[in-house]
């Protein structure tokens, strides 16, 4: 499918915007996740890539699934392909300074790792109802268990900041030298909260399977997808009710609200680029698609090594990072307003990469993990 390319480099461009501000500390409110319950559109990225994940392992694994042989060279190489994820995830939180006594363990690459290893895994050894059945199982225990099972140590079940089973989890398994730096209590890639992301994986799995029926119509497709979409964005809102919509915690009703929105925008793009067949416009999202990790990668890397690069910053009598200075020289005194500044930073690398991406898929050079 033409639109999961698309979807998937609408995507990691919407990721690398929001992960690459000029600065952290001027950025427009839709490009900041949610301070702890709702969802902004910065929190739509991350399950989308997960829902993304779903829907590309079916049409990878579905061939081999439908001869009917032995699975274990293949569940082999899914795990193999998902401990090479989890790995370039610990190598980008080590880089530059190797710190293994307080690295971060857990993080985005590692979480799509865990949960392409997971869904694959399920997809290989389960049927479609079985699936249904784990995803509605996986979204009500992890209700069960943040609502009503106490962390230790800290009275009655609370979903506040540090406060949840899923976060003592963490500090007890991982220690806090191993967490997000930014709270050390707990770490919005959590162990725990890694079963519902599976979840989300699954709906991508589940959704993936009836794109790839032959008997059905494309318009049937179409108009069933945005029927569900609609209605897992109704059951995620009423969900919040008690559970509330949060990306941190991935609860439950974030499952639901999430796909559902992931859903719908796959059923749009599949009509106008795969149905309809109008791709004038897609050629800059769909050489960000077929690169997406490596882009993703060497995004949070080459920032890395600019900063190791000391250049003294005019005025202020200090060294900094390549990358700090050239935002302080080139952007910061054309644009007024900070926000807009830091906003023009990560355009600008947004487009450099895209030059880079453009140039790479017409050498067809696609580098897969």
């Amino acid at each position: 499918m033409v639109s999961l390319d698309v979807f998937r480099g609408i995507t990691v461009m919407a990721m690398i915007l929001v992960n690459n501000p000029g600065d952290w500390g001027h950025i427009y409110a839709p490009l900041e996740h949610a301070a702890w319950n709702g969802c902004t559109p910065t929190d739509l990225i991350f399950p989308f890539f997960l829902f993304i994940v779903g829907v590309s392992l079916v049409y990878a694994l579905d061939g081999v699934k439908r001869q009917g042989g032995p699975l274990g060279a293949t569940t082999l190489r899914v795990v193999r392909r998902g401990a090479v994820l989890f790995a370039l995830g610990l190598f980008l939180a080590l880089f530059p300074k190797f710190e293994f006594d307080t690295v971060r363990i857990p993080g985005v690459l590692q979480r799509i790792g865990l949960v392409f290893i997971l869904c694959s895994t399920i997809f290989l050894y389960t049927g479609r109802r079985t699936q249904l059945g784990l995803l509605g199982a996986i979204l009500v225990l992890y209700n069960v268990l943040l609502q009503l099972v106490p962390a230790p140590g800290l009275g009655a079940a609370s979903l506040l900041p540090g406060q949840d089973l899923g976060a003592w989890l963490d500090r007890t398994l991982l220690t806090e030298a191993h967490l997000w730096k930014s709270s050390k209590t707990w770490d919005p890639e959590g162990l725990l909260s890694t079963l519902p992301a599976v979840g989300t994986g699954l709906l991508g799995v589940i959704t993936a399977q009836w794109l790839r029926r032959r008997d059905v119509q494309p318009a049937e497709k179409v108009a069933w997808l945005f029927v569900d979409g609609a209605l897992l964005i109704v059951l995620g809102l009423i969900w919040n009710g008690w559970f509330p919509i949060n990306k941190s915690l991935w609860t439950s009703s974030y499952v639901l609200y999430t796909g559902g929105i992931a859903i719908s925008a796959l059923a749009a793009l599949y009509w106008i680029c795969d149905v309809q067949g109008w791709r004038g416009w897609i050629k800059p999202f769909l050489v960000y698609g077929v690169n997406a990790i490596t882009v993703f990668f060497l995004s949070g890397l080459i920032p890395r090594i600019l900063n190791l690069i000391k250049q003294p910053l005019p005025g202020s009598g200090k060294e900094v990072g390549l990358k700090e200075w050239l935002y302080q020289t080139l952007f910061v005194p054309n644009f007024g307003v900070p926000e807009n500044a830091s906003l023009a930073g990560a355009v600008t690398l947004i487009l450099i990469w895209l030059g880079i991406l453009w140039w790479m898929y017409h050498k067809r050079i696609i580098i897969k993990v």
